[in-house]
């Protein structure tokens, strides 16, 4: 059976995975490939699809992909192409996966454009949540997970939001039962989501990607490298989608700071100033220009008109959101 990961799970996890399989029949074939968003690469892609092959994997198996979102993205991926679709199986190791990427059927590589913008609608056969994966999560990829789980609250739960203010910090840090809630509360919130609009088409499961066009222009910014994980870039992409909502007067500024208060408290990026990089707001915005949600040379923004009150803008000015963020480039942290 061939899995899929990282050296990083690999040292974590794979004699259990390897005797598991082992002891159910299976002989299992790995493929370890580096950590980190570099992997999801045409290069790993091709090179990937080829050892498959030698493998001669059929349409009817499963490739395992064991790891956090960039190793399900590809294997995804992978599997999507491979003889024009295998079966595959998300066994996801981060709490970022495990609520958001590893549900849904998105799998997709980055390119020199952008992320994500190759890939395709694949849907796994299963996806295991195994949390005792969790306990050996390093602490900044635990942080970055927890973005996704406040996102839902922020789309149309407010109470949720409340929820993730009252126990976040107490469910990043160690508590079992917290965390259980909080992975089986956020996969039921995108499946009913996604099950609303698998492909994208209505605009309903566009909410789910709040934070994540501003997120996606600071991880290019940033070379897509370690230097801003990606949940930290969708944390700090939802406070900057609540303050220029409130900009607008479409949110309540008390609302939009209560936004940025928790996402700071919690330790993860809150202020865009702080990130210190060498650009404005119109390089910034040059990078949303490759975003795959362009449409007819407009760019939908999800925007908020409260907290669990998201919704999709498709008349929002670049020139008005460059000047925001040129704003925000030189703002003070609270």
């Amino acid at each position: 059976m061939p899995i899929v990961t990282d050296a990083n799970v690999h040292a974590a996890w794979g004699d259990v995975v390897e005797a598991s399989l082992r002891d159910n029949g299976h002989e299992p074939h790995w493929r370890i490939l580096p950590p980190g968003e570099k992997t999801k690469s045409w290069d790993e892609l091709a090179a990937t699809v080829n050892w498959l092959l030698g493998l001669e994997v059929e349409r009817g198996d499963h490739i395992i992909a064991l790891g956090g979102g960039v190793i399900g993205d590809l294997t995804g991926f992978c599997a999507a192409i491979l003889k024009r679709g295998c079966g595959f199986i998300q066994v996801p190791t981060t709490l970022l996966a495990q609520v958001d990427s590893s549900v849904g059927g998105k799998t997709a590589i980055n390119t020199p454009a952008g992320k994500n913008l190759v890939g395709a609608f694949h849907q796994p056969a299963l996806v295991l949540a195994d949390l005792s994966t969790l306990e050996t999560l390093p602490p900044r990829e635990m942080l970055a997970g927890y973005a996704e789980v406040v996102k839902y609250g922020l789309i149309d739960d407010a109470d949720f939001f409340a929820w993730c203010e009252s126990n976040g910090a107490k469910m990043i840090a160690s508590d079992s039962a917290l965390r259980e809630y909080a992975v089986s509360h956020s996969v039921a919130a995108k499946a009913r989501i996604v099950a609303e609009d698998e492909f994208e088409t209505t605009g309903r499961r566009a909410l789910l990607n709040l934070g994540h066009t501003f997120g996606h222009a600071l991880e290019a910014e940033t070379g897509f490298s370690d230097a801003l994980l990606h949940g930290e870039a969708v944390a700090l992409g939802m406070v900057l989608a609540a303050r220029y909502s409130a900009r607008k007067g479409l949110m309540a500024r008390a609302s939009a700071e209560r936004v940025a208060r928790h996402v700071g408290e919690v330790g993860l990026p809150a202020s865009l100033a702080a990130l210190r990089l060498e650009c404005d707001g119109a390089d910034l915005v040059r990078h949303m220009l490759h975003d795959k949600k362009m449409d007819a040379g407009t760019l939908p923004f999800l925007l908020m008109k409260g907290i669990g009150k998201t919704y999709l803008d498709k008349e929002v000015s670049l020139d008005d959101v460059a000047a925001f963020l040129d704003e925000e480039l030189v703002r003070e942290p609270a």
